[in-house]
């Protein structure tokens, strides 16, 4: 008989997620075209792809967002709708913003400062380095750019985690 863990589905993170979708929303704002699929790189290195559940552009922003897979870790996450909106922006680099759903750190000691939306560190690094992906394939010069992350339910998804113990509010 094997391990317990031999036998569970992998999923992914909200922030691999958040990710996928940022990248899906810059695609659709460059080439003004609704995409069906993106691939990322994950923090280890493999690339995966998720399928888009919405892509939508104007000319000025594009939007995207993936249903979360969290396999069968127990996550109250599972199956939500992780939203993203690319704007470009005139401060450089990329500025998060938080979406309806997205907490709002209020504490200091945690890896992100208080007044900032609650997006840890290695997904921002991650969304980061997707966009610089995109901008890079489509031989465009750095640029700032503003993402909004969106969690349609998700402040009711915060109340059955430590999050309002942390200081995390939304």
């Amino acid at each position: 008989m094997g391990r317990p863990s031999e036998n569970l589905r992998s999923g992914y993170t909200t922030g691999a997620c958040a990710t996928a979708a940022a990248k899906g929303a810059l695609l659709a704002l460059i080439y003004q075209q609704v995409f069906e699929e993106v691939s990322i790189r994950l923090p280890q290195g493999q690339r995966v792809n998720f399928p888009l559940y919405t892509c939508s552009f104007t000319p000025d922003e594009g939007q995207a967002s993936v249903i979360k897979d969290a396999g069968d870790d127990p996550d109250v996450t599972d199956k939500a709708e992780i939203c993203v909106r690319v704007a470009w922006s005139q401060a450089p680099g990329v500025t998060f913003r938080r979406g309806p759903g997205v907490g709002l750190v209020t504490k200091r000691g945690l890896p992100v400062p208080p007044g900032e939306p609650a997006i840890n560190p290695a997904p921002r690094r991650m969304i980061a380095e997707a966009l610089q992906e995109v901008l890079d394939e489509a031989g465009r010069p750095p640029t700032g750019m503003m993402v909004e992350i969106a969690v349609p339910g998700g402040e009711e998804m915060a109340r059955k985690t430590f999050n309002p113990r942390l200081g995390i509010v939304g």
